[in-house]
């Protein structure tokens, strides 16, 4: 008889569950429905949005339907069939690296169902780092004179994406030309790895944060990720991933606790946390992930053990800071001037007469690039795990009220729509593929319908 009542509750838990993750994930297209009607008001009534014919993601409705669209349904359906049994069997080295392989191929096939030519051709756009890299000197000339090009009406200013940034996104495509490895397609080999490497990341602090059954069920969702249409091409994916792994580094030290090992993972976590301030300023609010996973381990490690992890991966942080110093530039002063020039750009006066409509419309493209698994899984998280989303919430929270994040979203926040994957963690095993089929298939609309500069 009690086992009977239990199956019963069980099976009432289930079902709220499940109309609870319906419910949101109904709320959300909703939300995106209305912000892309208002946009589309907006626009009508004369007002110019600068997202390319787009009222809420950059690019305007042009469908480009063609027999390559094979290549990311086939990609799709043997992830959603596959994926999860695999996630679950493999050895937890070869799931990390499958993870980073399956990822990339997912992202280029949904990026070349728009074109052959699709990976490497944002690249080559006049807005990109790839234009200003034969610019490149010298890292210490470039680091004492960058500022100086930042300002719209300097003499000899810097590509649109370069003057945003700090210069470490700049010195990243320069140190890959000197290398023998320039032009757009390098470039775009460089995006996409850092965009599939950010998978692995995630899963290795999913497993730090929570456990490894948790990371497994992760997996799948991780590379069947809708945001990847921006992973090929976008300069953000390779954030991303650097980002990622500072924050995995510092979820293995915190996990691990001090020791040698520990204090090592968490230098180096701080050394990448460091280097993703030098490749945009967005990425400050990262820190609230850095924090969350150092301190979600707080009753193990005590407040003194939580002090001497974030302490070391201070250091690492400050290291770069110091090079980057001694070499003539003034993060500090940089980003100063970098707001400044965001309030010259051409697009920033129209879109700040709407700021109330890109707080939302931000969201909105964040929601498109998450996807309805991410969506439903939210619904459901809870304890360890539920820090990395509600981190990453935070931190693009922060970015929205800011006030130069207005628009492009769907890859600016890459780096943070990455964290909201463990969320995926909460859904019901039987009703993966599910939701793997319904994250996939949103992301193969928005690469077919949409002509995204990305």
């Amino acid at each position: 008889m009690t086992a009977a009542l239990d199956d019963v509750e069980q099976e009432r838990v289930s079902r709220a569950g499940g109309i609870a993750r319906g419910a949101l994930v109904v709320l959300a297209a909703a939300g995106v429905l209305a912000v892309w009607l208002v946009g589309r008001a907006l626009t009508r009534d004369g007002a110019d949005l600068h997202l390319r014919d787009g009222y809420v993601l950059v690019g305007g409705f042009d469908p480009v339907l063609t027999a390559r669209v094979l290549l990311p349904l086939l990609v799709a359906v043997v992830g959603v069939m596959w994926g999860p049994s695999l996630a679950r069997r493999l050895r937890w080295s070869w799931l990390l690296g499958g993870s980073v392989a399956a990822a990339a191929t997912w992202a280029v096939s949904l990026a070349l169902s728009s074109g052959w030519g699709r990976l490497a051709e944002p690249m080559t756009s006049e807005h990109e780092y790839v234009a200003d890299v034969g610019r490149v000197d010298g890292f210490g000339s470039l680091l004492s004179t960058f500022v100086d090009s930042v300002p719209v009406h300097s003499a000899d200013p810097w590509t649109t994406h370069v003057a945003g940034h700090p210069p470490g996104a700049l010195l990243a495509f320069a140190l890959l030309d000197r290398l023998g490895l320039g032009g757009p397609g390098w470039a775009a080999v460089l995006c996409i790895a850092g965009g599939a490497l950010a998978v692995p990341a995630v899963l290795v602090t999913v497993r730090a944060v929570a456990d490894e059954a948790a990371a497994r069920a992760v997996a799948p969702f991780a590379v069947l990720f809708p945001g990847a249409v921006w992973i090929a091409t976008s300069a953000d994916a390779f954030f991303a991933g650097v980002t990622a792994w500072g924050i995995a580094l510092l979820a293995l030290a915190a996990a691990r606790g001090p020791s040698p090992a520990g204090h090592l993972r968490a230098l180096a976590g701080g050394l990448l946390l460091g280097l993703s301030l030098f490749l945009s300023f967005g990425l400050t609010a990262a820190g609230l992930l850095a924090f969350a996973v150092v301190l979600v381990q707080a009753k193990r490690l005590g407040w003194g053990g939580v002090v001497r992890v974030l302490a070391v991966a201070a250091v690492g942080v400050l290291l770069v800071f110091a090079v980057f110093t001694l070499g003539g530039y003034w993060w500090f002063e940089g980003i100063t001037v970098d707001a400044q020039r965001v309030r010259d750009g051409a697009a920033y006066e129209d879109r700040f007469l709407h700021f109330h409509y890109f707080l939302a419309a931000n969201v909105a493209a964040g929601v498109v690039a998450a996807g309805p698994a991410v969506i439903a899984g939210l619904a459901g998280v809870r304890g360890r795990l539920l820090w990395l989303p509600l981190a990453a919430i935070g931190g693009m929270a922060v970015s929205d009220v800011s006030g130069l994040v207005l628009g492009e979203t769907e890859r600016i926040w890459l780096p943070f729509l990455v964290w909201l994957l463990p969320a995926t963690a909460s859904l019901p095993p039987r009703s993966q593929r599910f939701w793997l089929a319904l994250a996939a298939l949103p992301a193969i609309a928005v690469e077919v319908v949409v002509r995204s500069p990305w």
